[in-house]
């Protein structure tokens, strides 16, 4: 039966980061998950743009009113 553990790989030695398997001796078969490097940043307003920028539409409310739009006509 298999089993998995979690463990680290670390300048040639595997450290367990849980409980290490109870064996003396073993085949065994690593397979390595790359760290993701990114991080989600949170946006924040520009600042020297605070309080002089005015939005005139979104996506539930367009700018043009639907009669305006050409490419229904």
């Amino acid at each position: 039966m298999l089993k998995s553990y979690e463990a680290i790989y670390e300048n040639g030695q595997v450290k367990w980061l849980g409980k290490s398997p109870e064996i003396d001796n073993a085949r065994i078969i690593i397979t390595v998950l790359e760290e993701e490097k990114t991080t989600k940043k949170r946006h924040f307003p520009v600042a020297n743009l605070v309080g002089k920028v005015k939005i005139l539409g979104d996506i539930v409310s367009p700018i043009v009113n639907e009669e305006d739009w050409e490419c229904l006509k």
